[in-house]
């Protein structure tokens, strides 16, 4: 029996065998449960396929569907079940489907369930098969009526499986009783599949392994995604399994101004949150922090949660950053995102496909009031980001998030605080003065090194994001109503400057 020369028969979907540390163990018994559309057949069949692409012979019985029903599922993801895969359509004898046969005394559930058990046995001995899969459960469950004569078959088809070295995979629709445990204690291992379903959005799908005996392997929830060509899972973002060595240097903005407020700019591997009411122009500075690591040669991806990115590009090219070119030249990577179709690990997993493969060095999230739709609660939102501002921050990558406010001018309130989390923070406001609205950005927090304490107005125009100097003869600005104490007039003038 042709075992791929593998320790461990690794199921071929991409994301689950690093969960479970390189696949299953062989000549073991593992179950995968989910109710019916979680998913299950799909990661069966890439189970059988990827055996049989490394030469194994590979015994798909099925009970709950016909071998045409799986043949034609195969083939919508563009599997083919090649000539190392069998499918044993398993269907009752044709004299339990007499109707004579039905009302005779004689029989009863045990007659079809050890027909159902031999038939079983004897493909296997014909086929000898180094992996099988047998869809499904439910209906040994049916036949079984009981749960220990239930729990009695399941452990006679393991050991029956054990004594020829097969890796076998139980699929279960979880028909029954949610506390009827009977297979979860026989198996060597147990992943659980869930569908949910939001309140807007197409559903929302996650496993768990809930047992590995003998075996450490990646606990805690894990989304993943069924599309054209099978099942992907995005395993759980760990930020402490992944550490690159870098140079730790002051970064610019390339505005001579937001680097002096900054004090001489930011930290490489830092995370900066740039805070403010709709309308301040809080996408603009982080886009200015991305225009200045592509001129120098670094590459960037950014992810648009809030803005079409038709309306981005014109509204950047006005103000002479083109984000177009960029990416064109492939020094951008940059995507609009629906928070109300993507999981926070899928979202997570291009994050780190984009570090990791495409080497960028600054990453921007705009905003994470988008981002925050795709979570359940604020609880995960915080953790999510915790794990991922820690891994971008480990591989040396500057990292830039937007947050609108609630509010205009006075107190703002954000939807979900994760200044904590950030090394930076820079605060916009609006305020009024000489009968304007203006806006005026500070600092309120850097980690590492110091930063200048003052407030500047800011203007945003043709030349694109220009500061004047500190408001030190103003009171009151980040409230939004400031009271002028001094005697000359530093308020920028409409052009840009300082007014006379």
């Amino acid at each position: 029996m042709n075992t791929g020369g593998s320790t461990k028969a690794r199921l071929g979907v991409g994301g689950l065998d690093d969960i479970l540390v390189g696949g299953l163990s062989r000549g073991h018994v593992f179950l995968l449960e989910g109710t019916p559309g979680s998913g299950k057949t799909t990661i069966a069949l890439q189970y059988m396929i990827e055996g049989a692409a490394q030469g194994e012979k590979c015994l798909y019985i099925t009970l709950s569907e016909t071998e045409q029903e799986l043949r034609d599922g195969a083939a919508s993801h563009g599997m083919t079940l090649e000539e190392h895969v069998e499918v044993f359509e398993l269907v009752p004898p044709e004299s339990l489907l007499d109707p004579r046969q039905q009302q005779s005394l004689l029989y009863s559930s045990d007659l079809e369930l050890g027909e159902t058990t031999k038939l079983i046995f004897e493909a296997v001995e014909r086929v000898r098969p180094s992996r099988i899969v047998l869809d499904s459960l439910s209906e040994i469950r049916l036949l079984a009526q009981g749960s220990l004569r239930y729990r009695r078959q399941i452990l006679a088809l393991k050991h029956y499986f054990a004594k020829r070295s097969a890796t076998v995979l139980l699929l279960d629709d979880m028909s029954t009783e949610q506390n009827d445990k009977t297979v979860h204690s026989v198996v060597h291992g147990v992943i659980h599949l869930e569908e949910l379903a939001p309140t807007y959005g197409a559903e929302r799908r996650r496993l768990r392994v809930l047992k590995y005996r003998g075996q450490a392997f990646r606990g805690g929830y894990h989304d993943f995604t069924i599309r054209t060509g099978g099942v992907q899972v995005f395993p759980r973002l760990v930020a402490a399994e992944h550490r690159t060595a870098f140079e730790r240097k002051l970064v610019s903005s390339g505005i001579a101004e937001v680097d002096e407020l900054l004090g001489g700019g930011v930290e490489r591997g830092s995370s900066t949150l740039v805070l403010g009411p709709a309308g301040t122009g809080k996408s603009t500075f982080a886009l200015q922090f991305l225009a200045a690591a592509i001129g120098r040669g670094e590459k960037a991806a950014a992810f648009i949660f809030d803005e079409e990115l038709g309306l981005l590009f014109t509204r950047m090219k006005t103000m002479g950053i083109d984000l177009e070119a960029m990416r064109a030249s492939g020094n951008l990577h940059i995507e609009q995102v629906d928070a109300a179709e993507l999981s926070p690990g899928e979202f997570a997993h291009r994050v780190r496909e984009r570090v990791d493969s495409a080497g960028a060095k600054t990453v921007l999230v705009d905003s994470i009031n988008g981002y925050q739709a795709a979570m359940p609660d604020e609880q995960s939102l915080i953790l999510h980001m915790h794990e991922l501002l820690q891994y971008l921050n480990r591989q040396g990558a500057n990292t830039y998030l937007t947050v609108a406010q609630h509010g205009l001018v006075g107190d703002m309130k954000s939807p979900v605080d994760i200044t904590y989390l950030a090394d930076n923070v820079i605060l916009l406001r609006y305020f009024e003065a000489l009968g304007k609205v203006r806006r005026a950005v500070s600092v309120i927090k850097k980690r590492t090194g110091m930063h200048e304490e003052t407030i500047r107005e800011y203007r945003i125009s043709k030349k694109g994001l220009t500061l004047g100097e500190p408001l030190s003869e103003f009171q009151g600005v980040l409230r939004g109503v400031p009271q002028f104490a001094g005697g000359s007039k530093p308020l920028m003038s409409t052009e840009g400057g300082r007014n006379s």
